[in-house]
């Protein structure tokens, strides 16, 4: 029996922990699977994908290719065709012969992470950033009640495809500029940090308050503990690591990609010792 395959695609890509996560669950399954990392720009994604064999189950995809891969499907699950990006491919072969169905996995990990924090519902929520990352925020806040969220940006004039899925979504955000975040989050339920480190350190700095019980979730995973969620652990609130995140919409592809549920902990474990 050929061994199936699976990978991520991405430029770069040699940061990527997903090879990490879903060689993880494949050994805790038992199955004999190999998911590796390729270098894939825009420009060859079509030709990578189309070269492909019956061995390939499907392919996680990180940027810049969340937004290319879109048009290349032939058909769009209805959370990926929302937010814009597609970071799941599932291959699928049939007598009709193979078809690409495209599909998002950020915005299951996301809630998932949330609600393992406690946090099922809320009206009031904040998110830093305004791309990719952020729309798949946007849409998971959407889901747990927030539907007027403040979105902190240094440039709203780059937060047009953002803008787009707020309207698909019925969704009606309002921007602020990312230096006066620091006035809006003492009022969130939640927030969620797509920035980077250094960038979310300098919104911890000015921070002097927030809701007791209020979750964080700041999905930069490197450094594992980042300043502004000790900043918000310190003011009495709730920090999940963007490790969580990371896990679950990882354990959301094992699921589409083998028909099986993910071994979450086993894949945890794997990426702890990675990240420790």
């Amino acid at each position: 029996m050929t061994t199936r395959r699976a990978a991520v695609l991405g430029h770069p890509i040699a940061h990527s922990l997903s090879p990490v996560l879903h060689n993880a669950a494949y050994e805790a399954l038992g199955i004999d699977w190999v998911y590796d990392a390729r270098d894939v720009t825009e420009a060859e994604f079509a030709g990578f994908v189309g070269s492909l064999g019956e061995e390939w189950a499907g392919l996680s995809l990180t940027m810049p290719l969340k937004v290319e891969a879109v048009r290349h499907m032939d058909f769009i699950e209805p959370m990926a065709k929302l937010v814009g990006a597609v970071n799941t491919v599932l291959i699928q072969t049939t007598g009709a012969g193979r078809h690409l169905v495209g599909a998002n996995t950020d915005v299951y990990g996301i809630v998932a992470a949330l609600r393992e924090a406690g946090l099922t519902a809320a009206t009031q929520g904040v998110i830093l950033g305004g791309g990719a990352t952020a729309t798949s925020a946007m849409a998971a806040l959407g889901q747990l009640g927030v539907t007027h969220p403040i979105v902190a940006v240094r440039d709203r004039a780059r937060a047009g495809g953002l803008l787009r899925a707020a309207t698909k979504m019925g969704v009606a955000p309002r921007f602020v500029p990312l230096d006066q975040a620091h006035e809006f989050l003492p009022d969130a339920q939640v927030a969620i940090s797509t920035i980077p480190a250094d960038a979310g350190e300098a919104v911890g700095a000015r921070l002097a308050t927030v809701q007791p019980g209020a979750v964080l979730l700041d999905v930069v995973y490197d450094p594992l503990v980042t300043p502004l969620s000790v900043t918000w652990e310190s003011l009495d609130g709730v920090r999940v690591g963007g490790e969580r995140m990371l896990v679950h919409q990882a354990g959301e592809q094992v699921r589409l990609m083998t028909g099986r549920p993910a071994p979450i902990d086993a894949m945890l474990q794997k990426l702890n010792g990675v990240l420790n």
